[in-house]
């Protein structure tokens, strides 16, 4: 029995050893660190890394979060996913006016340079759109597509 405990632990400080490992290859500390500053309290965290951002998928408060740190740990843009009744008034307003017949496939709000902005894409029978606003300026296309034909 102290044998195959013994066993055990091994391995698992062995894998969460070589999980480390992997984790400072891909993303450098100083971006950690920097997301740490940012968001300290931060759960559930993992990270992704590309060529020039990482991108770091975390709950905070309970919303799940993205950030996206440049290579020197400088942060580039967190977002989040939100509710259409999460949007300021007169976008809402905007929205529904504008584009009733189209429903909402995806929203979330992105806080870059101290400047909040909302994307959402939007879909009928025959197209998609994804619309980008901020609070004070309202809705303008960001893309347009037709969809393709079945």
């Amino acid at each position: 029995m102290k044998k195959t405990i013994l066993v055990w632990a091994l391995m698992l400080t062995v894998g969460i050893s070589s999980s480390f490992a992997r984790y400072t290859e891909t993303v450098s500390q100083q971006v950690v660190n920097a997301f740490k500053k940012d968001f300290a309290g931060a759960q559930e965290i993992s990270w992704e890394s590309g060529k020039e951002f990482a991108k770091v998928t975390f709950k905070l408060n309970d919303q799940v979060m993205f950030a996206y740190y440049s290579k020197e740990g400088e942060l580039v843009a967190a977002t989040r996913n939100i509710l259409s009744s999460q949007l300021p008034i007169n976008l809402q307003a905007d929205l529904r006016k504008t584009y009733g017949a189209y429903w909402i496939t995806d929203l979330f709000e992105m806080a870059a340079n101290n400047n909040t902005s909302y994307y959402v894409t939007l879909q009928n029978g025959d197209q998609q759109v994804i619309l980008k606003a901020s609070a004070s300026t309202g809705w303008e296309t960001f893309r347009k597509e037709k969809k393709a034909v079945q």
